[in-house]
């Protein structure tokens, strides 16, 4: 291994990490729906990798594909930035039709009193609901099938890894395959290993809070994070 790839295995490494901590997209669509969905651990932890796993591996493909046909890197690069802006409005639609499904579980959920007349013993009130959150969640993961992880699976693996190709895979390119082949292990396994330990400790911190009587915004809340992150990468670059 030449010095050169030393410094870029390095730097894959860091780009990785770097790159997966400043956008806001590459974790809080999963700690979001962890919480509203009440995800196991499992799950979160399944869910979060393989969205991971094709976010760079849909990257790692592009570039390899590209240096084995000579492909120009400004072709590549366009071709990842046009991925790119598909990916961010693909969150921000997805975020805001969850948003509205939210709000309408909500007020379905609003709590409410009816007034109970016995013939004997005093009048009572009782408070309840019409979709009790509990029973809801259980009927999903009983029966109806539930999209979200794989609608999150297809914005990921359309969403590009912008710094791989130009900064890591065609400057190792000049070397052999292999040497491409180690850049872009790293960077992936920083990247997804920096997506896991943010998500895991973010749901454990969140799983310990109790919104109360907001409880059943939950899944707007969510909806309204992941679209304000699709926004944020489309307006603000992150």
């Amino acid at each position: 291994m030449t010095d050169e790839i030393r410094v870029l295995a390095v730097t894959a490494a860091s780009i990785g990490f770097v790159h997966t901590m400043i956008g806001p997209d590459h974790y809080l669509p999963f700690i979001m729906m962890a919480r509203a969905g009440r995800w196991s651990q499992t799950k979160t932890v399944a869910v979060t990798f393989l969205c991971g796993l094709g976010h760079v591996g849909s990257s790692v493909l592009l570039g390899a594909v590209g240096i084995l046909l000579g492909a120009q890197l400004a072709r590549l690069e366009a071709f990842e930035s046009a991925r790119g802006d598909l990916a961010a409005w693909a969150l921000i639609a997805f975020g805001l039709l969850y948003f509205l499904w939210g709000v309408r579980r909500a007020v379905l959920n609003r709590p409410h009193t009816h007034l109970h007349l016995h013939s004997t013993g005093p009048a009572h009130e009782h408070e309840h609901v019409h979709a009790d959150e509990a029973h809801a969640h259980a009927h999903v993961e009983e029966g109806r099938p539930n999209y979200t992880p794989w609608v999150l699976f297809v914005i990921f693996v359309l969403g590009p890894c912008e710094p791989l190709i130009p900064l890591l895979m065609y400057p190792a390119a000049r070397h052999d395959m292999a040497s491409v082949a180690l850049v872009a292990g790293v960077f992936s396994v920083a990247t997804i290993g920096t997506m896991l330990g943010v998500v895991m400790l973010s749901a454990a911190g969140f799983r310990m809070v109790s919104f109360g009587r907001f409880e059943r915004w939950s899944h707007a809340l969510a909806g309204a994070i992941i679209c304000l992150s699709g926004l944020g990468i489309r307006l603000l670059g992150l």
